[in-house]
């Protein structure tokens, strides 16, 4: 089994990216023991991935990536828009030279209908993931589908959501991408939806339930760690806990409280509770 412990560019920048931002997130993502990085694509892809995959080479730093459809790119009202979208960012990941592509990628982050998901926005989202799945296959990624609670998108808010428009794509490399921090909103607990995943969960974003430090908040780790060590769960833990230290922050993700902990103590105090909790498991 061999599981990846990884922070997200969130953890160190806000999720606007740039060349000096990047640079800063891989450096600090290496200095403090991860094994990988994940990077948020930004949505217009002005992305340089030769430079950036020099840098991570030089901090010995593996790297995954995400995408967050921007509200322009709802697949069920743009699904040619939002198709362009996914399949520039599965181009971005090849360059990078890794496998993974995960984020929200049924629909805009704020975008509603004012009603729950219809039979014909769910044929349209199994249309587009067909064809970007079909299209990351000739490149060898996997694409991870990350249910949001229902204050962000009314598409899919739990994993059985995104398992049941997977089984209708009959595509073997798309998968499941959690989240503890949506999970502790939407789900009954943090063990069914991981036992029932299987081996379709291949990502989780590792967060409290405030944002904050692992273990001072109320996600039930014990429930989680049984679960993923009853799947013999092989895939990424990536850590997307913020800190108001980092400027621009509280705005850009709604973190209205001032953290206890800087970026560097959260990072550092979560990635020991991780390792402390799995290194008897895995």
């Amino acid at each position: 089994m061999k599981i990846k412990f990884g922070a997200s560019l969130l953890s160190w920048v806000t999720p606007v990216w740039t060349p000096a931002a990047g640079k800063y997130a891989i450096k600090k993502t290496a200095e403090t023991g991860f094994d990988l990085i994940e990077i948020l694509l930004p949505n217009s892809m002005e992305f340089n991935s030769d430079e950036v995959k020099q840098q991570l080479k030089d901090h010995n730093l593996d790297v995954v990536c995400s995408l967050n459809l921007p509200k322009e790119a709802h697949v069920a009202f743009y699904p040619e828009v939002a198709e362009k979208l996914i399949k520039q960012a599965i181009d971005k990941t090849s360059e990078l030279e890794t496998d993974f592509l995960g984020g929200v990628l049924h629909g805009g982050i704020g975008v509603f209908s004012g009603n729950p998901l219809t039979e014909n926005e769910a044929e349209i989202i199994v249309e587009v993931w067909s064809k970007v799945a079909d299209y990351a296959k000739e490149k060898g990624i996997s694409i991870g589908i990350e249910p949001i609670n229902r204050y962000e998108s009314y598409v899919c808010n739990t994993a059985e959501n995104v398992l049941d428009l997977i089984r209708k794509t009959d595509r073997n490399n798309l998968f499941l991408h959690l989240d503890t921090f949506h999970m502790n909103i939407e789900e009954n607990n943090f063990y069914d939806p991981i036992v029932s995943a299987g081996k379709k969960l291949k990502h989780l974003h590792i967060t409290e339930s405030h944002r904050g430090m692992l273990g001072e908040g109320t996600v039930n780790w014990d429930e989680l760690f049984k679960a993923l060590k009853e799947i013999n769960f092989e895939g990424n833990l990536v850590l997307e806990n913020f800190s108001s230290s980092i400027p621009g922050m509280q705005q850009k993700v709604s973190l209205w409280q001032t953290s206890p902990y800087d970026a560097e103590e959260l990072a550092k105090g979560s990635l020991k509770f991780l390792k402390d909790n799995l290194k008897n498991d895995f």
